[in-house]
């Protein structure tokens, strides 16, 4: 059982007794008098299992029809399966009238497998540069044609400035 169910469990079993009141309850658990005498009911009929909710694992009431989940699935995995979940909702809601939030899409998309949360993404391993075997390998030469002496060379006298860089180490 969940902690706040054994708290909860607790205090319960612990207001039969004569020693705990129903301010002392209703502080112990942080509940309303009314609330703490709604969970009395079910303890004592069923036990412990009687304060867990008859809901749990059932789907909720307010959830988005399958149907309209699917057709938004399909959109996405037809025009827009490089769109992150913002602007997949945005271009849903413009282009197709399908008005979803941006964070029911995200997790239709990952459950779907179309987007990879940030925990789950694959991390860009940079791998550094390996240290040449000989000293002065990695030499990079630049150069460039300029009318370096204007008119003292001649009219058609280029000339070409050469540079070297070799990387420190």
């Amino acid at each position: 059982m969940e902690s706040f169910h054994g708290w909860v469990c607790c205090g319960i079993a612990g207001f039969g007794s004569a020693a705990a009141t129903t301010e002392a309850v209703t502080q112990l658990l942080g509940l309303e008098r009314r609330q703490v005498f709604r969970l009395l009911k079910p303890y004592r009929m069923e036990g412990a299992t009687g304060l867990i909710s008859k809901r749990r694992g059932r789907p909720r009431n307010r959830r988005w029809p399958e149907e309209l989940r699917d057709k938004a699935l399909a959109i996405i995995r037809e025009q827009y399966w490089d769109f992150g979940p913002t602007l997949a909702a945005e271009k849903l809601r413009e282009a197709h009238g399908i008005a979803l939030g941006r964070e029911t899409l995200r997790l239709w998309m990952i459950a779907a497998g179309i987007w990879a949360d940030r925990k789950q993404r694959q991390k860009h391993v940079h791998q550094p540069r390996h240290r040449r075997e000989c000293v002065g390998e990695l030499v990079q030469i630049d150069g460039c044609e300029h009318w370096w002496f204007e008119d003292r060379a001649g009219r058609n006298a280029r000339c070409s400035c050469s540079s070297t860089m070799r990387p420190a180490g």
